[in-house]
């Protein structure tokens, strides 16, 4: 085949591969022996990203660009997303970019105008970071959730099943960590006999692992995530009022020495919109698109409980309208079970500086669809910034053709916002207004502290009784035994040898009164 042939070819495929029904957008043009064919465009369907998705790459490839891109067209299509900022560089989605030459030229190759814009942004944070504080209760995320995030075997995941029934028969609400360490305290001290008569025989040994993991946990900031006012997951689905979707921006620029509490964030939103959102079915669009930045720290630090737990929920959650994208480093950074369910890829540059490195790149290769126009493995490794290859899933779940891709320019600003920019985003918040505000209502903690010192102080009263009783049988006792002043004087030795010689001589006087000799 010439090359000309070779090339109205490439455009054929790119037409045919990438008409979708329903709408879509344009996320770059295609490109083919390096070169940009100009009006070839690689368009995304709207009515598969809830397939979910992988956006892969090197370091410095453009990654967190090109998630800047998926993000600011879906709102502009009314579709919201909740980002993870690891970087601190995604809040720039709130400003227009200052555009560029080089924009311009990229634009120009690809075959559509570039035009600046911004998006509707709401910042959230984890920690002391400003935006809307995001908090959960212990008991929305239930016992069996809360043992796989610690990770707990049978023995312990019983007594938590144990704690968690307590607490609703007790009406003792479970709502931060202080809460659940206070229940475990009580069932291996103050009402260990209680528990057990009701519940069965609890380990105190098994307690104190229990205990050592929520200490674990503690250090890493999730005291700061649990409690109230509790995150409504119905707020990332907001519109503004020109109908565009609101992107959530999680800010996690100090959260990467903090693992534990970022995956055990994602386990709760991730199975609290799950539970919450209606089922939904094929929609024209998603309602929400939630994008996983660095997601090697969900994936190191989950069990296999917890990977078991999310592989469920990844599958099972696009029937509520929810696409979820991982963008990590290297697709083997995802496990295979969660990358099978993954229907649109855009894969960056991957760099081939050892064997294992090169061994990643053919492993990568093999997770696109074959194609006669590219030498995947070779390609991967000569992509530039900006660039990557992509493949979508049409709408009947039929990959596209794998197309080699010039990205189009984000709309938005390249860059972190200033402080006095997030200053003025967290300031017009609606929600921080209602999430920020300090409750610390009465709790499980303070419930049993009250019961213990009532149990104390009744324990303490009957104490005092018995006491009391003692004494009063004590006092009796004494009374009934102790003689009376005439008694013990009557029979007391000086008094009995005083009577006798009283009656000696009272008898001598009455004898000599009668006239009659005492006999001795």
């Amino acid at each position: 085949m010439s090359a000309t042939d070779n090339t109205q070819a490439f455009r054929d495929a790119i037409e045919t591969g990438y008409t979708f029904k329903g709408d879509h957008f344009v996320l770059g043009g295609a490109m083919l022996d390096g070169v940009a064919m100009t009006d070839s465009l690689v368009k995304i369907p709207m009515m598969t990203l809830n397939r979910h998705g992988l956006i892969a790459g090197a370091t410095g490839t453009g990654k967190t660009k090109t998630l800047q891109i998926i993000a600011e067209q879906l709102s502009a299509k009314g579709v919201p997303s909740l980002l993870m900022d690891i970087k601190g560089d995604l809040s720039g989605i709130a400003q227009p970019s200052g555009g560029h030459p080089k924009i311009d030229e990229r634009h120009a190759q690809i075959g559509i105008p570039f035009e600046a814009g911004s998006s509707p942004v709401e910042l959230l944070s984890l920690s002391d970071e400003p935006g809307v504080r995001l908090r959960a209760t212990v008991s929305e995320f239930g016992p069996v959730l809360f043992s796989k995030m610690l990770d707990l075997n049978e023995t312990q995941a019983g007594i938590t099943a144990v704690a968690f029934k307590y607490a609703d028969d007790e009406k003792l609400p479970l709502l931060d960590l202080k809460d659940f360490r206070k229940i475990l305290q009580y069932l291996a001290n103050e009402g260990k006999k209680e528990v057990e008569k009701e519940y069965g025989r609890i380990s105190t040994v098994s307690i104190g692992a229990i205990v050592r993991k929520l200490v674990e946990l503690e250090q890493q900031g999730a005291d700061t995530f649990f409690g109230e006012p509790s995150f409504d997951v119905d707020d990332l689905l907001r519109i503004d009022e020109l109908g565009r979707g609101i992107v959530s921006i999680l800010r996690l620029t100090d959260i990467q020495d903090r693992p534990k509490l970022f995956s055990t964030f994602m386990l709760q939103l991730l199975a609290e919109i799950y539970a919450s959102f209606p089922e939904e079915g094929d929609l024209e669009q998603p309602k929400l698109v939630i994008f996983i930045d660095e997601a090697h720290l969900v994936f190191d630090e989950a069990t296999d409980a917890l990977l078991d737990q999310l592989e469920a929920i990844i599958k099972l959650i696009r029937s509520k309208g929810v696409g979820i994208f991982f963008v990590t480093q290297n697709p083997a950074d995802i496990p295979e079970d969660i990358l099978g369910q993954l229907g649109l890829k855009v894969q960056h540059a991957l760099r081939a500086f050892t064997a294992k490195d090169r061994k990643a790149i053919k492993l990568a290769a093999q997770n696109y669809p074959l194609t006669d126009f590219y030498d995947v493995e070779q390609l991967l490794t000569e992509l530039g910034t900006g660039e990557a290859i992509v493949t979508a899933l049409d709408h009947k779940g039929r990959p596209s053709p794998l197309a080699h891709t010039l990205l189009r320019a984000p709309q938005s600003r390249m860059d972190i916002l200033t402080k006095r920019e997030i200053k003025a985003i967290v300031d017009n918040s609606r929600l921080v207004a209602e999430y920020n505000k300090e409750v610390d209502r009465e709790s499980a903690y303070e419930l049993l502290n009250k019961k213990i010192e009532i149990a104390a102080a009744k324990e303490h009263q009957e104490e005092l009784e018995k006491q009391r009783e003692k004494g009063r049988k004590s006092t009796s006792g004494r009374r009934r035994k102790e003689k009376s002043l005439f008694e013990k004087i009557v029979n007391s030795t000086t008094t009995r040898q005083i009577g006798r010689t009283v009656a000696r001589e009272f008898t001598r006087g009455l004898l000599g009164a009668l006239g009659l000799k005492q006999t001795r």
